[in-house]
């Protein structure tokens, strides 16, 4: 639903003509409710919709005709799915040697690989939950980490392919895994056992490697996330603030030696920070330069004036037909970013001409759409 359509649109985002193959009855990410709804038009721009039913031998021997002019074939079942229709790297690479197939799985082969993954199944297992919510209540991230950057290291691995082709004229199958993104991810709680002998505590109970580095409850119960993670940073908030007794205090000096007053030096500081409001501590850290951030819901990030600004957020059609706007890749090729170049497609929106350009007939077509093997335009 979301691993290999990040996988496909960040391709085509970078100019890949990309075809998204659906089932006849649509990619489900066009129906989903609640946390789902906005999946479709998030992960499917840059791409042409063919709908082909591939539990027929129509349909897959359709499939076939298209991979026959692909660079990448990208793929997002469950093991074995893709070998018990043909569609196999296996299999198809005896006849495309250059073929490059990327496999987007639950888990890398080994003992693992048989389950059913999803995000938060990794997520449980991986480390990050345990993390990410308070002792006791593991928490998955508030949105889908594995899924997306697991999109993105098939992205990467299938580019890295790319290259390796143009010097052996030779494709080859990457694999790319939530599991595997997840333990990726939670690597420096791994590490930090190792480097300490000491487990992390989760997130909200950790214990932080800097002194000033946290949510503030300020004036009318705005929050605020205020920051000082240098010596120098410190020296700075106590001037701007009026602190001249902590800056000068021989218990606070280094950083660490502020972590570990942490007890009794942050409630002196939330108290002090209290009576001012989130704009007016806003504008004394962007002034001095120190680390900040207003607590921001993902609805308010529209409103952005950033992000409009500097041409982060693009037009998007909606599975409804009306209009949004949508995120755009967070880098820039030559100081753009990369753009909207196709809406997310309506389903079998291209079904038509790309049967078309393989091969098959005005006739061949309306009778594959009579038995419902294709739907479309």
């Amino acid at each position: 639903m979301v691993m290999g359509p990040t996988c496909g649109m960040l391709l085509g985002d970078l100019g890949a003509e990309v075809i998204k193959v659906e089932p006849v009855e649509g990619d489900g990410t066009r129906r989903l409710l609640g946390s789902g709804a906005g999946f479709f038009p998030t992960f499917n721009r840059n791409k042409k919709s063919i709908a082909l039913d591939l539990k027929t031998p129509e349909g897959v021997e359709a499939a076939r005709r298209l991979i026959a002019t692909a660079d990448i074939v990208s793929e997002n079942f469950k093991p074995g799915t893709m070998k018990k229709l043909g569609l196999d790297y296996e299999t198809l690479k005896q006849r495309h040697p250059r073929l490059i197939y990327v496999s987007h799985k639950g888990f890398l082969p080994g003992p693992y690989e048989h389950r059913t993954a999803l995000d938060e199944v990794v997520q449980m297992m991986g480390g990050l939950a345990y993390m990410t919510g308070r002792s006791g209540d593991p928490l998955r991230a508030g949105t889908s980490v594995n899924d997306i950057m697991g999109g993105m290291f098939g992205a990467i691995g299938a580019m890295a392919a790319l290259r390796q082709r143009e010097r052996t004229g030779l494709g080859t199958e990457v694999q790319s895994a939530l599991f595997e993104n997840n333990v990726f991810l939670v690597g420096q709680h791994m590490m930090q056992f190792a480097a300490t002998g000491h487990a992390a505590a989760p997130m909200p109970s950790r214990i932080s490697a800097w002194a000033v580095y946290d949510v503030f409850t300020v004036k009318d119960g705005e929050q605020i996330f205020l920051a000082a993670v240098s010596d120098k940073q410190w020296a700075i908030f106590c001037q701007a603030f009026g602190l001249d007794e902590l800056l000068a205090d021989p218990r606070l000096t280094t950083n660490n030696d502020r972590v570990r007053a942490r007890d009794w030096m942050m409630p002196v500081l939330r108290s002090h920070l209290a009576g001012r409001s989130a704009a007016e501590l806003s504008a004394v850290f962007e002034a001095n330069e120190l680390p900040f951030a207003p607590i921001v819901r993902p609805e308010e990030l529209f409103a952005d004036p950033h992000l409009n600004a500097t041409g982060g957020l693009a037009p998007v059609r909606m599975n409804d037909g009306s209009a949004s706007k949508v995120p755009l890749m967070p880098f820039t090729l030559g100081g753009k970013r990369p753009g909207i170049r196709l809406q997310p497609p309506l389903l079998g929106e291209h079904s038509n001409a790309l049967l078309q350009e393989v091969g098959y007939s005005a006739a061949e077509i309306e009778s594959f759409k009579s038995r419902q093997i294709i739907k479309g335009d």
